[in-house]
């Protein structure tokens, strides 16, 4: 069995603003506890410095029974990376070193054959075996099956880049679930995964004996997996020991305490001075008054310097005002309309004001679907128009947005949409992009600050028709809030690719891309389709 613990860590930001300060706790035995906090409050960050990415200003980590890792960006082993470097990635260090022995004796034993260059792949064959790099293939053996369905030996070659989000996580969870790890660091482990993938995953974290510390922005795998909900919040640390489902009622009653005890410490703080204050004029006049000033003096310093209680963390403040526009009564008109090679033909009407979760699994062609509404060029057959004054804005699950790379927010907003600085700065501090972040390049902001900006140019964009592709998975929790209740009030038409639950009950249709390639509607959210009877 393993555990995590983190004592009196502090890190500062390479820009020398702190991040962490004297943060510490526990991760023990079997728990399963979730990381959680605004974008950017250093969760990302934590876990790096729990895994030994990063070194911390002061403090230590320490943690039992090997240390398994899934990183946020796992697919970026290297260039060219194949499935056995994905898999390598996540071994044990001693089976890393050994494969990379290995390798170099075998790339040398393919320039010259010489005794001394089999004797050392001899002893690289000889020491691979010692760290358990053959008995380690069997277990992927079983990872790629699960996985993939193909045999490692069959599959350990091919490119990684060949795999989609979904089937990389997979197949990394897989193999620490199954490895000899038995503590587990996962930054955003159900990011790409499908329903399906989700459920399977919550169903693991549940049944494994590992210790396991998480990040995640969705709620319901929060609210169905974890035990412990640890907060990163103004660069201090707190956790709630019950689960997901009461976490908001704690965070609530924890800083009207935090409110109480400053409230308190103020009107103490308060008292003590004007006590000071008074004995200081009486001894000006009065000797025999002068002990007791000076006693109050010390008293009011040592309460000043034992610092006032820890101050509550601000609410995150984000006001998304999605304005749109009436349209006319049909938005969207689809008239057997079939993606090239992704599915069957099917004709769809969505009318003007109606929320519509677009569900079905990863490679169905949800993506595309929207991206041809947005007026991309995808290849199709049959018809997909807007209605009258429909206006798209799309969001983009991958972020992938050149024309915003190297550009900070605040020039974006000034120079797409022709406001002052000051204009911008406002706008953009609704999304809490104000400040220093406003300055910073869109690649170097995290995913949940991209996402925001995202959201923003579509609400400054005047769109009437939001084609959102899975827009809450890098949003935190707060942030995720605030585009549901902008959502709400927004004055148009909305088509959503989700695989986020708590997201898509909120929705009024579900259109389903099925995985025989047909499209159909359902009453309620279709997350496994072998779970359900199929229209005919």
């Amino acid at each position: 069995m393993g555990h995590v613990e983190v004592g009196h860590l502090t890190y500062v930001l390479p820009d020398g603003r702190p991040l962490l300060n004297d943060v510490s706790f526990r991760i023990g035995e079997g728990v399963k506890a979730a990381l959680v906090g605004p974008n950017g409050a250093g969760k990302t960050t934590l876990m790096r410095l729990i895994a030994g990415d990063l070194q911390p200003v002061e403090g230590s980590v320490a943690s039992s029974g090997g240390l398994g890792v899934m990183r946020q960006f796992i697919g970026s082993v290297r260039d060219g990376s194949n499935v056995r470097d994905l898999l390598l990635g996540v071994a044990p260090p001693a089976v890393r070193q050994a494969a990379e022995r290995l390798d170099a004796a075998e790339l040398m034993m393919m320039e010259r054959d010489d005794e001394k260059t089999q004797m050392r792949y001899a002893q690289a064959i000889s020491d691979y075996t010692d760290a358990g790099g053959y008995e380690i293939e069997v277990l992927w053996d079983t990872c790629t099956v699960s996985a993939l369905g193909v045999p490692f030996e069959r599959v350990k070659y091919r490119d990684v880049s060949t795999l989609s989000g979904g089937e990389q996580k997979r197949l990394v969870l897989e193999a620490l679930l199954r490895g000899p790890d038995q503590t587990l660091l996962l930054d955003e482990p159900d990011n790409y995964l499908d329903v399906p993938g989700k459920e399977w995953l919550e169903q693991q974290l549940r049944e494994t004996p590992k210790t396991v510390l998480l990040v995640s922005h969705d709620r319901q795998l929060l609210a169905n997996a974890a035990d412990r909900i640890v907060t990163v919040e103004s660069g201090n640390i707190w956790i709630h020991g019950g689960g997901f489902t009461t976490y908001a009622e704690a965070r609530k009653a924890r800083n009207e305490r935090l409110d109480e005890l400053r409230r308190r410490w103020d009107e103490e703080h308060a008292k003590l001075k004007a006590l000071v204050n008074m004995l200081k004029n009486k001894a000006r006049y009065n000797d025999g008054m002068a002990p007791a000033y000076h006693a109050a003096q010390t008293r009011l310093r040592r309460f000043e310097e034992a610092g006032p209680p820890e101050e509550a963390p601000g609410d995150q403040n984000i006001k998304m005002r999605l304005r749109g526009g009436r349209t006319g009564k049909r938005a969207v008109i689809c008239e057997e309309l079939e993606l090239t090679g992704l599915m069957r033909p099917f004709s769809l009407e969505v009318w003007y004001g109606e929320r519509v979760a677009v569900l079905g699994s990863n490679g169905s062609g949800k993506s595309h679907f929207l991206r041809l509404l947005a007026g991309e060029p995808v290849a199709h057959e049959g018809v997909a128009r807007l209605g009258a004054r429909v206006v798209p804005g799309h969001f983009a699950q991958t972020h992938a947005r050149p024309d915003l790379l190297g550009r900070t927010p605040v020039e974006i907003v000034m120079t797409e949409h022709a406001k002052l600085k000051n204009e911008a700065m406002k706008i953009l501090a609704r999304y809490e992009l104000a400040g220093l972040i406003a300055e910073q390049r869109f690649d170097t902001l995290s995913g949940g600050q991209q996402a925001r900006l995202q959201i923003l140019l579509l609400e400054l964009s005047g769109a009437t028709l939001l084609l959102l592709d899975e827009p809450t998975d890098n949003l935190d929790l707060a942030s995720a809030e605030a585009l549901q209740a902008g959502l709400e009030a927004f004055d148009g038409t909305v088509l959503a690719v989700t695989h986020d639950r708590w997201f898509a009950a909120d929705f009024d249709r579900y259109l389903v891309f099925g995985s025989d390639g047909t499209v159909y509607e359902s009453p309620e959210p279709v997350w496994d389709e072998s779970r359900v009877v199929r229209p005919r």
